[in-house]
């Protein structure tokens, strides 16, 4: 059992492999045993309560390594009615798709009328029931058409988690037939996403201890274009290196080829699977599924957050946005409204490394706002609202702050702990000018800010990441008419490579003569992801979002409404794909 520990007095984080029953684990010391001469003696011993390690030769104190807390979090569990009562629709369902009734009796799957609101009627529906240390947390209700809906305010967790908690290896696929087809082949050890090829996971941020343990984890999501990107967020969280793709040929998932070919033959996939390239060298077949998502979908904007912007720019993970303005020309409450935008559109998750709003709290009540559209005060928020979306930030906004060095490399190395525990999208350097940058003697400015965007620019595409960097320019001259040049990538201090590495170049100027926001897209790399161009937008002082303005009369809608009250729960993405002519149900 593999544990990751971390020294308090060092700072530093380790890998100990431990062995044994019971609570008390032993390990060879990751400080010491590689200068002793019997290195393979365990002298370090855990406790899997206090979840503390000891080390008995150089007596060096250990604990478990956990950068973030689990989301603390009330959910509402269903009530088990233990009755396995199935109606014959249901038992000829099963058997259409080669699920014995001995697999559907064992997984406890029921069926009932319940109300589902794709009907606005109460029918017939089959119960996947979501168990986790043999408690029923969720149950997926499946009506006929494919129309799914989960327990509401349930927890989100994956289908069949029990089976895999001390497996070694264990498979992952799109939906509860791919996980019962894999049953009925005799593999138990597979577990099922809850939300169907969504490439949100939060089900995965609380139980990511059940995959740390594993020496494989065969990604099986169906072969469609929704399941490849499911399967790259979950090697990108779970780690490329203990990931092993399963290719199901000519057929969509594993329901359909157990159907086709039988369950041994889905054995035989797994002993194909591939493990994902990360030896730095790849062939053309690598990259197959991602080309025939390009031929069937083409060159595709990114993120679109509405109005104006939209003609101008789009934010695709893996690219770098690069921001300047005049200080309190609102560069970062434009980036926060950006990013509110794309958390409320697009359910994005983002970690800000942002000492300049300091502190944290007053920087939070600026999203609050934000997101729920009125002033923080407390004649104009209530409290239940206040509430309610310090909820919703919690699950969509963490906050960088190391203890002592403020360089890039510890930046990008609790970044990438976000990553892996709560699937972030987005990272934010805001600003450039806050970092400790510790350039070498013999390195000129300009090397250095190359390698320094080389450095972000492979970090956002290894963790398929948006990465914004706010950067302030040098101080900007007066024209006659008293105000400010608009300042562009070049004025940043330093180099030409503030301009030349970005993939997109931003400036948020404010005019002082109309009292309007000047939103100029001065660099895009890429024209179908945008273009060079203006937005010239209002400023809503009572909660800091951006509106567009009327080309002909210059008016202003200023958007005053709640987006979380807009924002629909539990709406998942069940693509409407081709299904078997035997799907009743």
């Amino acid at each position: 059992m593999k544990i990751k520990l971390f020294n308090l007095d060092n700072k530093k984080t380790y890998i100990a492999d431990f062995v044994g029953h019971g609570t008390e684990k032993k390990s060879i010391c990751p400080v010491c045993s590689h200068t002793r001469k019997k290195k393979k003696d365990k002298i370090l011993s855990y406790n899997e309560v206090s979840e503390v390690a000891f080390c008995h030769h150089c007596n060096t104190s250990f604990q478990k390594f956990r950068l973030y807390q689990k989301t603390e979090k009330i959910y509402k569990r269903p009530e088990w009615k233990n009755t396995t009562e199935l109606s014959d629709k249901t038992i000829k369902f099963f058997e259409s798709r080669k699920i014995s009734q001995t697999v559907v009796k064992n997984m406890k799957i029921t069926s009932g009328i319940e109300y589902m609101p794709q009907f606005n009627k109460e029918v017939d529906t089959i119960q996947f029931n979501y168990f986790l240390d043999s408690e029923l947390i969720n149950i997926k209700y499946r009506g006929v058409n494919k129309a799914f809906k989960l327990n509401k305010d349930s927890e989100l967790i994956f289908y069949n988690l029990d089976a895999i908690k001390e497996t070694n290896e264990c498979i992952i696929v799109e939906g509860e037939l791919d996980c019962l087809s894999f049953i009925q082949s005799g593999r138990l050890d597979v577990v099922s996403v809850p939300a169907g090829a969504s490439t949100n996971t939060e089900y995965l941020d609380n139980y990511l201890e059940y995959f740390e343990n594993k020496e494989k984890i065969f990604i099986a999501t169906d072969n469609d274009l929704k399941g490849i990107e499911l399967r790259d967020e979950l090697v990108r969280r779970l780690g490329v290196e203990k990931c092993y793709k399963v290719n199901f040929k000519d057929c969509k998932d594993a329901n359909e080829y157990h159907i086709k070919y039988g369950g041994q033959n889905l054995h035989e996939l797994l002993k194909e699977a591939k493990e994902f390239p990360i030896s730095g060298l790849f062939g053309v077949k690598d990259f197959k599924e991602e080309i025939f998502n390009l031929y069937y979908k083409g060159l595709q904007k990114g993120y679109l957050i509405g109005g104006d912007h939209d003609e101008y720019i789009s934010f695709e993970k893996g690219r770098v946005y690069t921001i300047t303005g005049i200080p309190n020309h609102g560069k970062s409450e434009w980036l926060d409204f950006v990013l509110s935008k794309l958390m409320i559109i697009h359910g994005l998750k983002f970690e800000y490394f942002s000492p300049e709003n300091h502190p944290t709290e007053l920087h939070i009540s600026k999203l609050v706002s934000q997101s729920v559209g009125k002033k923080f005060a407390t004649d104009n928020l209530q409290r239940n609202d206040l509430e309610n979306t310090i909820d919703y930030l919690n699950n969509h906004v963490w906050f960088i702050k190391p203890e002592n060095e403020y360089n890039l490399d510890t930046i990008l190395e609790i970044a990438k702990q976000g990553v892996e525990k709560y699937g972030i999208n987005g990272i934010v350097i805001d600003p450039y000018n806050k970092l400790e940058h510790n350039r070498p003697s013999n390195m000129n400015e300009t090397d250095y800010v190359s390698k320094f965007y080389d450095k972000l620019i492979n970090f956002g595409i290894k963790y398929n990441l948006l990465t914004f960097l706010v950067a302030h320019p040098v101080k900007m001259q007066k024209k006659t008419d008293g105000l400010h040049e608009v300042p562009n990538l070049y004025s940043i201090s330093g180099s030409a490579n503030f301009y030349n590495k970005t993939d997109f170049g931003i400036t948020v100027y404010r005019n002082f003569e109309t009292g309007n926001s000047e939103i100029y897209i001065q660099k895009a790399k890429f024209k179908h992801l945008g273009t060079v161009g203006m937005v010239n937008q209002a400023y809503n002082i009572n909660n800091g979002r951006y509106s567009d303005l009327d080309t002909l009369t210059g008016a202003t809608n200023y958007d005053n409404s709640c987006w979380l009250q807009q924002k629909t729960e539990n709406n998942f993405n069940f693509e409407d794909v081709k299904d078997l002519n035997e799907d009743i149900f």
